[in-house]
């Protein structure tokens, strides 16, 4: 993965004064660098370098540069503070480097929310991605490309699937044997793991072991880690798709049950990017499937009730996506300084402030899903429903149990259900 930046070089024109942006051209110049370091750029990308003024980088860029007239700034955290400091940079050569390719969960990919497309100029080297591909013959395409670097292992289970091929950069020498944990611990323990190590440099080096007997030892740093899937006798394979089994969660029975969970889902539509508000969360099906359905989305799960939260975040962690967002209070003050959702569920605690304020929140567009289950909140919707449209629906869903040495049908709790969309002029 692309370092966080640190400082970096700069040099001179054939002139002999720094050169200089125009408005016309960009300023702000990304330098992927390969393992052979400076060595491996292209001839602009060497020109780019000399020429800059400013130079941020990560701290192993630094050391491959020696004496430089440039100004190197290293990345500092919080990592606003370098924006800040790249910014004041604005219309002087400065340079960026980074690992690889910086727009594959690389710097690059970070700045482009920061400085428009006009700004930068992003010249790659190949990516880990590319390079581990080539040398195990995985068709890219075919491959989950994930990183763990800076982000928590366990969302690397989202993507465990019979037969799954699994590129992952690592953080540091230790993420290879989390990550054999991790897969061992969720019944993949026979997948192979190829540790790749300096990937298209001298020191470069590719190691096999499977999860359940990792046995690799001196890993370096700098590493990329492939996985072939193989789901053992204890593996639970999950998918994606909306209504998993309710033994998927742990909850104390506050939960939306999975016909209902589904039918929700299905409703609140999630679309790539989007932000979901998940009211009265209970074990947090509702915002986990969600974050499990399309990429990039966001999930804040409100939830007044400690020993819930802490089920909520054990949920997320368990089914890959441990970046849900947990907010710890009751509805409506809880909504204060949240971004803007796209979609909102209220599953729990529905009364006449929280869908008022809930609505208000709602983006021009957004959906509404509420569920209902006792006389006074199915009232509410009722009413809701007159007033602002949408579809109602009673659902009730019977299930097949022991009746003495028989079976039959069991109904379940009947639960109102209404989902609307907020148009422009609401």
């Amino acid at each position: 993965m692309a370092d966080p930046v640190r400082p970096w070089l700069a040099g001179h024109d054939d002139g002999g004064k720094p050169a200089e942006a125009t408005p016309e051209s960009p300023w702000l110049t990304v330098i992927g660098i390969g393992d052979g370091g400076l060595d491996s750029l292209s001839d602009e990308a060497r020109q780019l370098l000399a020429d800059a003024t400013t130079v941020f980088g990560g701290e192993r860029h630094l050391a491959m540069l020696g004496d430089t007239d440039a100004q190197t700034i290293p990345w500092v955290s919080p990592f606003a503070d370098s924006i800040e400091r790249l910014a004041a940079c604005a219309g002087t050569p400065t340079v960026v480097l980074a690992t690889g390719d910086p727009m594959w969960f690389g710097v690059g990919a970070t700045l482009t929310r920061h400085f428009t497309p006009a700004a930068m100029r992003v010249i790659p080297a190949p990516a880990a991605f590319q390079l581990a591909s080539a040398r195990l013959g995985w068709p890219l395409q075919d491959c989950a490309c994930l990183t763990v670097h800076g982000r928590p292992v366990e969302a690397v289970a989202r993507a465990l699937a019979p037969g799954a091929q699994l590129l992952v950069y690592s953080a540091d020498g230790q993420s290879p044997q989390a990550l054999a944990r991790l897969l061992t611990g969720r019944g993949y323990g026979p997948s192979r793991m190829i540790v790749l190590e300096h990937l298209g440099g001298e020191r470069e080096r590719v190691r096999e072991t499977t999860a359940a007997g990792f046995d690799l030892d001196e890993v370096a740093n700098l590493n990329t880690v492939a996985v072939a899937c193989v789901a053992g006798r204890a593996a639970e394979p999950r998918p994606l798709v909306a209504g998993l089994p309710d033994d998927a969660f742990v909850h104390d029975g506050k939960m939306t049950k999975r016909v209902l969970r589904a039918l929700a889902l299905a409703a609140l539509a999630p679309m790539p990017g989007e932000l979901l508000w998940d009211v009265g969360a209970g074990s947090g099906s509702i915002s986990v499937e969600w974050l499990r359905s399309a990429v990039r989305t966001r999930a804040i799960a409100i939830e007044p009730i400690e020993a819930r939260r802490a089920m909520i975040a054990e949920n997320a962690a368990t089914l890959g996506v441990p970046e849900l967002v947990v907010v710890a209070g009751s509805a409506p003050e809880a909504f204060d300084g949240l971004d803007q959702p796209d979609a909102v569920f209220i599953g729990g605690g529905l009364t006449d402030g929280v869908f008022d304020a809930a609505w208000e929140a709602l983006r021009p567009g957004g959906r509404m899903v509420a569920h209902a289950v006792t006389l006074e909140s199915e009232a509410l919707l009722i009413g809701l429903h007159e007033k602002l449209g949408g579809e109602l629906m009673r659902v009730s869903v019977e299930r097949a149990e022991k009746v003495g040495p028989y079976r039959g049908f069991k109904p379940s709790m009947t639960v109102i259900h209404w989902h609307l969309s907020k148009g422009i002029g609401r």
